[in-house]
């Protein structure tokens, strides 16, 4: 008896370490090993991070020529001082790893494909095609286009250098608190993850095309119908470089022979008209216009805000430069910032930089393909996709001259058969890595083109002014040669005519200097008139924002840094402006009850700005949705059946309200009578209404309509913030939506002394124990800014700033 009981306390500890030493999968969710998260000295326990951030201590770094200061202020933002821009580099690398590691590891595992390594099979798809897609094929060439730069490679393996001495420092214990959630290691840095990163953020700014929407759209409403509804031009749009005969000398290009576009069979939507701009502002406003005589430069990019955010501030001294901004992490230099001499701040240019080729195989195996009557091989590439818990998956991708084969893995997927051709897959000017070093350095006008000129991808609108009075802004990137609509359809992968021209030369790139009106601005509006000798296209140019911030601009005089706040907190919606009016015009109101009545008087009041505390905002937006949708029901039908078909763009459906309220497709398709722009409006409102009625709680103010979360990375509630109430509205240009905003405000007044604040909705840490981890993100909902601190030297920080000060070392 004795030893049955210890026999069965026996498995029952073996069991019970077994199971405190395993992770343990419990439907689709894998849990960490419990024993090992909860263990009190190398678990989740140590990530709770003191008051004292840590101590001020030495530190030796391999590598190091000399010695760098590195002083964090109050918001934890370090300040590196180093005695050349290698050690600067080294440093930043170092200390960006020390608070964003896993930030950085999982952001290259994303765009390697390598996700389902430490999340298992759940994110199968998303690593095959990220592959598919070339990602990877893509990093490789632009790490083989910077190795041509000795001087470029050297700073990138410095900093991938300090990535890796502070990795190479941690224990187990030590490790950010997501590694031990999922059970894995940190690995070491290296410059084809900085590249995947560049990669990332191409994906996520030039990555956008409409080809398959376009050619079925054509191909169901025929070339009279398409031209009517699809314009590319709303002559309301202020582009930002007007048309001042600039381009008067310049021969419209056109390609040696005509290329044709290809039809495609049915397929499922995966655009429309309402899916939310990736939108960003900036502009700088010449001495001339503000009150102090100083240029003003002002930016913030709209972008996907998450926990930890996507910025990280930063400070680099050295004796050649002093330059203070926000960085991305694994990536060397400051992205958007200021120093002594000079601001810059980017937006997406929004351009179309990816065509799709159908392909017109030769064999049953795919493994040779026609192109001008000859047969070409493919390149096969073979990714492995190791799966956490199951073996690896073999996935053999085709490339062509144009690109790799994405989707021919699935029958069913209407790409099965195309081939992507993408400019960023190309590989980049040796420079490419240096531009925003050469930025962070530079002084002059001269200096801000020569840092351009090695630029391509993904394609920015740059804004730059400085100390001395330029302001200027370029449209910068690697820009397709296109014949007039060439990649706005699929194109015919079998005709070598179908390429493109090469690249819009340098020299004509959209540029401006020190205009008249005494500022240059963009919104991600069109870049040019279409004036503009090169053809050029986007499926979500902005065509609102833009124009509420000229007007702003326009009637701006005596501007400062306060009166710059209030355009990029600016919640008027050019939009509601255009429509309301013609919807409110279109109403019959004598057939309206007394709520109805009411809410059309709420309506006829509101000043179309989406303030949090708005109470028409939300009926406005029901409403104008409710119309849209029913306008356009015959094509949502057709994708309810799994056709592919655009819908229309919003200021083409404002227009036609108020242009052409008796289109045909105004007329319903459930109904027997012909209906016009009126009728619809009038159903829209009456469902508006009921919808309201049915569901009270509705019937709130617009922020919480709306609702608003800064979400973590891993989607991770307890990690994230759902708590913040804001205004705002992608046609707005403070551009907020569900998830997406502005990611860094951003203001620089140069003068003799440099003058910036900044804010964005989050925290330099990303260690979710941090007090540091979302401490700005109040500030940045209220409207709020930091002054950021700009130091000349280590010791200048102001009393009660300094949390702690590191001295790092040659080892």
């Amino acid at each position: 008896m004795r030893f049955v009981r210890f026999f069965l306390a026996l498995v029952l500890t073996v069991g019970l370490v077994w199971l405190l030493q395993t992770p343990q999968r419990i439907g689709s969710t894998t849990l960490p090993a419990l024993g090992t998260f909860f263990n009190p000295f190398s678990g989740f326990w140590q990530n709770a991070e003191p008051v004292a951030v840590f101590s001020s201590k030495n530190i030796q770094i391999p590598g190091l020529l000399g010695q760098v200061e590195v002083v964090y202020d109050d918001l934890l933002v370090p300040h590196i001082f180093a005695e050349n821009q290698e050690d600067a580099l080294r440093a930043q690398g170092y200390v960006t790893a020390r608070h964003r590691l896993w930030q950085m590891d999982i952001a290259a595992r994303k765009a390697s494909g390598r996700l389902s390594e430490v999340l298992g099979a759940r994110t199968l798809n998303i690593d095959r095609v990220t592959r598919r897609r070339g990602m990877g094929f893509a990093a490789e060439n632009a790490v083989r286009g910077w190795s041509k730069s000795t001087e470029g490679m050297r700073l990138l393996e410095a900093y991938c250098a300090g990535v890796n001495a502070y990795v190479a420092q941690l224990r187990p214990e030590d490790y950010p608190l997501e590694f031990k959630l999922l059970g894995y290691a940190p690995e070491p840095w290296s410059p084809l993850k900085t590249a995947l990163l560049v990669e990332a953020m191409a994906e996520t700014l030039c990555s956008g095309e409409n080809d398959l929407g376009s050619t079925e759209t054509l191909d169901l409403l025929g070339r009279d119908t398409f031209d009517y509804l699809y314009p590319e031009w709303n002559s309301k749009q202020q582009p930002i470089i007007p048309d001042t005969g600039q381009w008067r000398s310049v021969s419209t290009f056109s390609a040696p022979s005509t290329f044709s576009a290809s039809s495609t069979s049915s397929a499922p939507s995966t655009s429309s008209a309402e899916d939310y701009i990736l939108g960003s502002n900036n502009w700088a406003v010449a001495g001339s216009n503000t009150a102090s005589g100083n240029p003003i430069l002002c930016n913030d990019p709209h972008l996907n805000l998450t926990l930890p955010s996507i910025w990280f501030q930063i400070q680099m001294h050295t004796p050649e430069q002093n330059c203070y901004g926000v960085s991305l992490q694994g990536v060397p230099g400051i992205i958007i910032g200021f120093n002594e001499d000079m601001a810059w701040g980017v937006t997406n240019a929004g351009h179309d930089v990816a065509d799709w080729y159908r392909i017109r195989w030769a064999d049953a195996d795919h493994t040779r393909y026609l192109l001008d009557g000859d047969t070409r091989a493919v390149e096969l590439r073979v990714e492995e996709i190791k799966i956490k818990g199951e073996a690896s998956l073999l996935d053999t991708v085709r490339y062509t001259v144009w690109g790799p084969v994405v989707y021919d893995h699935d029958p069913e997927h209407p790409l099965r058969d195309c081939a992507l051709r993408w400019a960023t897959h190309d590989e980049p000017a040796a420079d490419e890595m240096r531009t925003f070093l050469f930025l962070n350095s530079g002084k002059t006008y001269d200096d801000y083109r020569r840092a351009l000129k090695g630029y391509e991808s993904p394609a920015q609108n740059f804004v730059f002014a400085t100390r001395t009075g330029d302001i200027a802004i370029t449209v910068q990137g690697k820009l397709p040669l296109r014949t007039h609509e060439q990649g706005r359809f699929l194109l015919d992968g079998s005709k070598q005519a179908g390429a493109w021209g090469g690249f819009i030369p340098p020299e004509h790139i959209p540029a401006m200097r020190n205009p008249a009106r005494g500022f240059v601005f963009s919104a991600n509006q069109h870049s040019t008139p279409p004036t503009y000798p090169y053809y050029y296209l986007s499926n979500d140019f902005d065509d609102y924002r833009g124009r509420h911030i000229f007007d702003r601009l326009s009637a701006m005089k005596n501007a400062t840094a306060d009166s710059m706040k209030t355009i990029q907190l600016d919640n008027f919606s050019q939009r509601a402006a255009d429509a309301l009016p013609v919807m409110l015009r279109l109403l019959d109101r004598d057939s309206l009850d007394a709520e109805g009545r009411k809410i059309v008087a709420e309506l006829t009041a509101w000043d179309f700005r989406y303030e949090a505390t708005a109470t028409a905002a939300p009926l406005y937006e029901a409403w104008f949705d409710s119309c849209y949708l029913r306008t356009w029901d015959e094509m949502i039908i057709l994708r309810e059946q799994g056709r592919q078909v655009s819908l229309p763009e919003r200021w083409r459906f404002i227009e036609l309200l108020e242009t052409d309220p008796e289109n045909t497709f105004f007329d319903r398709q459930d109904t027997p009578q012909r209906e016009t722009a009126r009728d619809v409006a009038q159903d829209a409102f009456d469902r508006m209404l009921r919808y309201f009625r049915e569901n009270p709680e509705r019937r709130v103010t617009w922020g919480l309509f709306r609702g608003f979360a800064v979400k973590h990375l891993a989607q991770i509630d307890a990690f994230s913030r759902l708590d913040v109430v804001v205004g705002g509205h992608g046609s707005t240009p403070n551009a907020i939506s569900r998830s997406n905003g502005p990611s860094w405000r951003m203001i620089v007044e140069l003068g003799e002394q440099v003058r910036a604040q900044g804010v964005y909705p989050g925290g330099q840490s990303g260690n979710p124990g941090s007090r540091y981890y979302d401490n700005m993100v109040d500030a940045w909902a209220a409207g709020k800014y930091y002054e950021l601190l700009f130091l000349d030297k280590p010791d200048a920080i102001p009393a009660g700033r300094e949390v702690a000060r590191q001295t790092l070392s040659p080892q």
